[in-house]
């Protein structure tokens, strides 16, 4: 039987990525979040909610640029303390250990250790509640040889992608069938 309840993050799973960002004179920073989305594949449109009240917006929102990583399962106390921590006071590059790595495009530096790398800049700002979308139009994509398929696709489990469901970090694996199948045919 189904019950009418509120649930934290209903929606799931929802990818996990290390947004970062950077202040006009350049100083780094992280922001962990749950609230990351494709919007458009043509052009490459992404979506990020954050509260208006979180260090990063108002970096992001003053220099229109920030970058979507994507982390690893190693990765995810790293990912945890970005969320957890104000980049008013701390270096969490620093703090963390991991590097920052020039990126083509944009101010906001890459996180070296992620096998994908979204570099944004920001088309719009929609005010919806507790959080706000910025919506970023991909200028440059970076991406691990090593987490490609022979198609050139990104392979989940090589990619050791992780994702929020609830209050915890869930790995990413195994097939459960092939997507974009023509001609399928469904027996009762």
């Amino acid at each position: 039987m189904k019950q009418r309840i509120d649930v934290f993050r209903p929606m799931y799973p929802t990818p996990v990525a290390m947004i970062t960002c950077a202040t006009p004179d350049g100083r780094p920073n992280i922001i962990t979040l749950g609230e990351v989305y494709m919007l458009a594949l043509e052009p490459l449109v992404v979506g990020i909610s954050i509260r208006p009240s979180r260090y990063s917006y108002g970096l992001i929102a003053e220099t229109r640029e920030f970058v979507v990583n994507v982390p690893t399962e190693e990765l995810a106390a790293q990912a945890d303390f970005c969320g957890m921590t104000s980049g008013r006071s701390v270096d969490k590059f620093r703090a963390t250990g991991l590097t920052p790595a020039p990126a083509d495009e944009v101010r906001a530096p890459l996180i070296a250790e992620c096998p994908l790398n979204l570099e944004c800049r920001v088309r719009d700002i929609l005010p919806m509640g507790s959080h706000h979308v910025f919506v970023g139009d991909v200028v440059a994509t970076h991406v691990e040889e090593s987490i490609l398929d022979a198609e050139g696709n990104i392979d989940p489990e090589r990619a050791g992608a992780i994702a929020f469901i609830g209050r915890s970090y869930w790995k990413v694996e195994g097939l459960v069938d092939r997507a974009f199948v023509r001609g399928r045919t469904f027996h009762k």
